[in-house]
């Protein structure tokens, strides 16, 4: 089987070329733009055929010029939720897709795509349908624009012998190989440089009826991620939109809770319960950054109705879990770096759904 994985050398886009190999594809065809020479390292353990500047391969591949393509997971995107460049989000997020798409369908090449649970904005409800679709900004509008156009083809993927097409909503995805993404990267790869810089972590105050550190959102390890695209990726008679979350939402507390107290088991120090952290310092809460008012998600929980609906019956890990096998990771030098330069408070509370 070949492959084409874009956004390659990035957080999931390296993680499903691992997973790739796992199961023994190594016919990978790795895209992505590595003018930040540093994202090298998310590849140099992976296994590929062939490597391709993103510039060069989209035109080469509308063109039909790698034979036969079986499947692309398309990861690449500008993943900055802050963007304010709404040409150069449209152009990465939305042209390049559908220009993907279009060839790919030429071809009868299957798309297993990134979108982002960003598209439900401002929505309670996180379930795949337009009436709970409200995005904030303009990331999120540039996944939901494409996702619209994937569902105008899904009854002819569905139904006829048409190539599969599949869309991820990620919610809060976390764990290794996410070190290049800055401010974007997330809040357990915050928290967890913080307590090793500080001896503490950072958590937002009250707001928006919730109290100090009880913000919630649906964090989901990367690991599952890859789960989800390699089953998909095995299962060519489905195609449709689908969340990608654990379907249960989390306090960022208990992020929180985690890294301190793997912090202070490699410290040699007992556990402690969240109050006696916060009571001693190594949980400290900051105001409600002014600049976030009116532009945060208080609450997200992935529906997995659709997902299950599939046959997926992956089981996946929870928060605590998670953190530790991350931290872990972290702590073994496994794609760790220092908290990234011009990181600021308002990092440490993660602003995006996706990675």
């Amino acid at each position: 089987m070949r492959v084409v994985v874009t956004g390659a050398a990035g957080f999931i886009g390296s993680n499903l070329v691992l997973g790739l190999n796992k199961i023994g594809i190594d016919d990978v065809i790795a895209v992505d733009d590595l003018t930040d020479g540093s994202k090298y390292s998310n590849l140099q353990d992976a296994r590929i055929s062939d490597y391709f500047d993103k510039s060069e391969f989209f035109p080469r591949f509308s063109r039909a010029e790698f034979g036969k393509v079986d499947a692309v997971l398309h990861q690449g995107a500008c993943s900055d939720t802050m963007e304010r460049n709404g040409r150069f989000v449209l152009d990465n997020n939305y042209r390049n897709s559908k220009d993907l798409l279009d060839a790919a369908q030429a071809q009868g090449t299957r798309l297993l795509y990134a979108s982002s649970a960003a598209v439900y904005g401002g929505s309670g409800t996180f379930r795949e349908d337009p009436a709970f679709e409200r995005p904030l900004n303009v990331y999120g509008y540039s996944k939901l624009l494409f996702d619209n156009v994937v569902r105008r083809l899904l009854p002819a993927a569905r139904f006829s012998n048409s190539a599969q097409i599949v869309g991820f909503r990620y919610f809060n995805v976390y764990g290794p190989r996410e070190q290049h993404k800055g401010r974007m990267a997330s809040v357990a790869f915050h928290h967890y440089h913080q307590f090793l810089s500080a001896g503490k972590v950072k958590l937002f105050g009250e707001y928006g009826g919730y109290a100090a550190g009880q913000q919630l959102r649906d964090f989901v390890f990367i690991d599952d991620v890859v789960a989800v695209n390699l089953w998909f990726l095995q299962h060519p008679d489905q195609s449709g939109i689908f969340n990608v979350g654990t379907g249960v939402a989390r306090p960022f507390n208990e992020v929180a809770l985690a890294v301190v107290s793997a912090g202070r088991a490699d410290g040699g120090q007992t556990a402690l319960p969240l109050d006696a952290l916060v009571a001693n310092g190594q949980i400290e809460y900051i105001p409600f950054p002014e600049a976030l008012i009116g532009k945060y998600q208080c609450y997200t929980q992935a529906d997995l109705t659709i997902l299950r609906a599939t046959g997926f019956d992956h089981a996946f890990v929870d928060v605590a879990t998670g953190v530790q096998r991350y931290t872990a990771a972290l702590a073994g030098g496994v794609h760790a770096l220092p908290m990234p330069a011009g990181s600021s408070l308002s990092d440490t509370h993660s602003i995006k759904e996706d990675s």
